[in-house]
């Protein structure tokens, strides 16, 4: 491991968190793959499964932020431990209900409470930018080493999903998602000393992060760019089931998540002056001009090519978005501002998957690509109308007390630990 990254782990507790969020991050990739491919296999309706999938991710999208506001009033454990046993008893409630042919809507109820899941990624950023407030560097590493986690996620998560699904029972990609969320996320609660200091009501202003408009910016950008990941997903199935090597999509997926997986690591050991909007920015323009050669595929080995290529915008963006969300956000709601991005991502998947489906019934697989096109286009258009807002200076970083600041929370963590 480079030395930048070797740096960020010297505090302690920090390998012990980070190798939990690991495990806890790993369902938000095999969860909704793994539920359709148990469906399918189970009834062979893809419309139901899909329609359990995008049920699963608009729950998140709108339980999450409010798990991260009660995680911001009164810690971690507190909140995330009942939370995520919410959510496996909605797991282990549907693998029952699918495997016993209970009736559909069942499956539906189901899949709402298994929206609990928490935001494992917010939470272990949280840790980070308690950790190194003060020095921006090694917060920039660390926010870059956890997008590299969450791309090794997205390239292994579904591979272990689908083929235990297939190769052993079709339940087992959701059970086996389930048992990386406990095992994650009570480690994760069970690592006091680097635990984030709760801010109760009185401490941070009341009201949603969400009124902070630079993060106003982010979020509605977010959907737009969660669009082209879930369009992007969709349409490459139907392209190699046109290609005849269905198979080989989730293959070139992984290329996808691992162009990304290699730009966030570099630009991990890199040092930038200059405020982050600006090339949060370039970011978001790199993102949506990587659709354009999408247009013009012909067959999965220029799509792979296509696809790895359009990754190398994806880590950096995001890295640069959570230190912008850092600095927009009080600190005593920054758990929840983090959030808030996952969820518009989470709205701009489910959109964007509809959206693609839609397309390909209607002129074919590669006419699908010009969904991710046109919602790389409006995240630009988001970007520059927006961009005035994340350049101005946010006042009282700290939040709406001064000893409740970034020194007061030091040394609050200090007293803890």
């Amino acid at each position: 491991m480079p030395s930048p990254y070797r740096a960020i782990f010297a505090l302690p507790g920090t390998k012990s968190f980070s190798l939990a969020g690991f495990l806890g991050r790993m369902p938000l990739s095999m969860m909704g793959i793994g539920i359709v491919t148990m469906i399918s296999q189970l009834t062979g309706r893809y419309g139901l499964a899909g329609a359990l999938t995008a049920t699963v991710a608009l729950s998140a999208a709108a339980i999450g932020p409010q798990i991260s506001r009660m995680v911001d009033r009164y810690g971690q454990r507190r909140v995330l431990r009942p939370a995520t046993l919410v959510s496996l008893v909605a797991v282990a409630a549907m693998l029952l209900c699918a495997k016993y042919e209970a009736a559909d809507w069942t499956l539906f109820v189901c899949a709402a409470f298994i929206g609990c899941v928490p935001s494992v990624g917010s939470m272990i950023r949280a840790r980070w930018a308690v950790l190194y407030q003060d020095t921006p560097r090694q917060l920039h590493t660390a926010y870059s080493f956890e997008s590299v986690i969450d791309e090794v996620c997205f390239i292994f998560g579904p591979i272990i999903s689908i083929g235990l699904s297939t190769a052993w029972f079709p339940e087992a990609g959701p059970l086996l998602a389930g048992c990386f969320l406990a095992a994650g996320v009570f480690w994760l609660t069970a690592q006091r000393a680097t635990e984030p200091v709760p801010h109760p009501r009185e401490q941070d202003g009341g009201g949603s992060a969400l009124r902070a408009r630079g993060l106003q910016v982010l979020v509605v950008t977010f959907v737009a760019t969660g669009a082209i990941f879930g369009a992007v997903d969709v349409v490459t199935v139907a392209f190699a089931e046109d290609q005849g090597h269905k198979s080989l999509a989730s293959v070139v997926l992984a290329v996808y998540a691992a162009g990304s997986c290699v730009a966030g690591a570099v630009f991990g050991l890199l040092h930038f002056k200059g405020a982050p909007a600006r090339r949060w920015l370039v970011g978001v323009v790199a993102m949506a001009v990587s659709m354009i050669p999408l247009q013009l595929v012909g067959n999965l080995a220029f799509l792979a090519v296509a696809l790895f290529v359009a990754g190398l915008s994806i880590a950096p963006t995001m890295i640069t978005t959570m230190a912008l969300v850092e600095q927009h956000v009080p600190r005593a709601k920054l758990t929840e501002g983090m959030t808030w991005v996952s969820t518009g991502l989470a709205v701009g998947v489910a959109l964007g998957s509809s959206a693609a489906g839609w397309v390909i019934d209607a002129a074919g697989a590669k006419a699908g690509y010009g969904v991710p096109g046109v919602s790389g286009a409006v995240a630009v258009v988001v970007g520059f109308l927006g961009y005035r807002r994340l350049q101005q200076p946010v006042p009282r970083r700290g939040g709406t007390t001064d000893e409740h600041g970034a020194d007061g929370q030091l040394e609050e963590r200090r007293s803890v630990a």
